[in-house]
């Protein structure tokens, strides 16, 4: 016969091993995309001499982006899930380590005036692991950690809130164009008035036949 507590051992020790597996394909999974990423980023500065977001005006480079924002993505996902399931951390934790990384380019470039082009790529690829991880604690049920409120609910109110953001940003941008547009109009106009209260005295200073 079975010993006492067999059964309970036996699922037990699957549970912990499907775990276990889960975290080392997490594990796995961010370094092969992080591999990727430097690929992508090392083949972009080779091809362009340069990774400035700004840069950014053929299709070559466009498609050098696109490829970091799908390698980014997928990391992004990846090291999340890695420090909630791997290290162990939990969806919380890993949220607010993810947000002190997004935060730390920020000041190393106001302070210590560190290379721009850097500190919005390290920034933007914490990004996705900062967003992964707090949706997860707010989605996930609470035997996994979680708050409970569902991933549907939590995804409808993201998407809502990215919508408004990119609304915000286009609206801003298109009236900073308006300003300035305006802006170099009143130059011009300026311009062309100490033009004609000008021409009167270099009139004046031609000398008569």
């Amino acid at each position: 016969p079975a010993a006492p507590g067999a059964p309970a051992r036996g699922v037990g020790g699957r549970v912990i091993a499907r775990h276990a597996r889960a975290a080392v394909y997490w594990l796995i999974v961010a370094l092969v995309f992080a591999i990727v990423l430097v690929a992508v980023f090392s083949l972009w500065f080779r091809s362009e001499k340069t990774l400035d977001i700004h840069s950014i005006r053929n299709r070559r480079r466009e498609l050098f982006y696109w490829a970091t924002v799908l390698a980014t993505f997928a990391l992004g996902t990846a090291t999340g899930d890695m420090t909630a399931s791997t290290l162990h951390l939990g969806y919380l934790a890993s949220g607010l380590l993810f947000t002190v990384l997004f935060a730390l380019p920020g000041f190393l470039y106001g302070v210590f005036k560190a290379n721009d082009v850097f500190a919005f790529w390290f920034a933007y690829v914490m990004t996705r692991p900062l967003g992964a991880s707090f949706a997860d604690w707010f989605g996930m049920p609470h035997s996994y950690g979680g708050l409970g409120y569902g991933r549907g609910p939590i995804s409808l109110i993201l998407t809502v809130l990215i919508v408004i953001l990119v609304g915000y940003v286009s609206l801003t941008e298109r009236n900073g164009r308006r300003s300035s547009g305006s802006s170099a109009g009143l130059a011009l106009r300026a311009q062309d008035r100490s033009l004609d209260h000008a021409e009167p005295s270099l009139v004046d200073g031609i000398p008569n036949d």
